[in-house]
């Protein structure tokens, strides 16, 4: 029954028209729970609270479908627009985005040029960027264009996916550029012929990364939720002798509050991933497909307080 929930919020997050009519209808059904809000001066707001609380943070400006390169070139000024409210309000936050918000899947040429003036704004300003990882069959762009900004810039970082079975290989090819990386289990619905099938297989080749990025002395984020896994990371990181500066963990912004708040108290840094914008209808059903505890949120936020 998990995996059936899993594949149809996973067909949902991928449906057009519903991400356009959930544009329209604005952050309902439980969505801002998981969402800042549809404006900059929203998420603002809610990183301040964050930052108060001990947390830092990482921005994301939502995005799912980008066709045109005007609506690419408006994605990244969005992603300006937070680099100049993280500076200005002088808050504790980095910047996520993804490369098909900045014309990836148009052209060569529009994504460099994007990404090239999100990094120059965000150097200027002493901002963290890191670009997210999106489904397997851009997994390799993504790489080969995050190596190329990465010989121009080094407030640039990405994102590998554990449940890939090229995931090692490609830390091994990344180790030569001393990469700050989020490590994840992965979110996207992927064939068995590119992905783990099994939990268990994903959680051995994630903890096998963990161990490989720490002991290659780079600095690593460890996103998951999975208690076993922070478990495994603070253990490992006593027996290696690995400083505190060397990682931080990382979780989403609405889910596991409390245990995020005892992380802090633990003494180690947690920085929560947090998104806004009006395009947040494919987010949102990634997050539901991650956790059916999530729907229990949801329908609790429609139907009672």
């Amino acid at each position: 029954m998990e995996q059936l929930m899993r594949n149809f919020f996973l067909f949902l997050a991928n449906n057009k028209k519903l991400t356009k009519a959930a544009k329209r209808y604005g952050l309902r059904f439980g969505a801002r729970r998981f969402v800042a809000g549809e404006t900059i001066a929203e998420a603002v707001e809610v990183i301040r609270k964050l930052n108060a609380e001990g947390f830092s943070v990482t921005i994301d400006h939502l995005g799912e479908f980008v066709d045109t390169e005007k609506e690419a070139n408006e994605m990244a000024d969005h992603c300006i627009e937070a680099i100049h409210a993280i500076s200005d309000h002088g808050l504790d936050s980095q910047l996520s985005l993804k490369l098909t918000s900045m014309g990836m899947d148009i052209s060569d040429d529009l994504v460099f040029r994007n990404m090239r003036r999100v990094l120059d704004t965000a150097k200027e300003r002493g901002v963290f960027v890191t670009i997210d990882m999106e489904d397997s069959g851009r997994c390799q762009k993504t790489l080969d264009i995050f190596t190329e900004l990465k010989k121009e810039y080094d407030n640039v970082g990405t994102v590998i996916q554990a449940y890939l079975y090229r995931s090692l290989d490609d830390l091994d090819a990344l180790n030569a550029y001393s990469p700050n990386l989020r490590l994840v289990k992965g979110a996207y619905k992927e064939p068995e012929t590119v992905a783990f099938p099994n939990k268990r297989d994903v959680d051995e080749n994630y903890k096998k990364m963990i161990k490989k990025h720490l002991m290659n002395g780079n600095y690593t984020a460890i996103a998951t939720h999975d208690d076993a896994i922070i478990e495994y990371t603070k253990n490992l990181v006593k027996e290696l002798n690995i400083p505190k500066d060397q990682f931080e963990f990382q979780m989403l912004y609405g889910i596991r509050p409390e245990r995020q708040k005892e992380i802090v108290k633990e003494g180690y840094k947690m920085r929560i991933y947090v998104p806004y914008g009006s395009d947040w209808y494919g987010y949102f059903m990634r997050r539901l497909a991650e956790r059916p505890a999530n729907v229990a949120f949801v329908l609790k936020g429609i139907f009672g307080k």
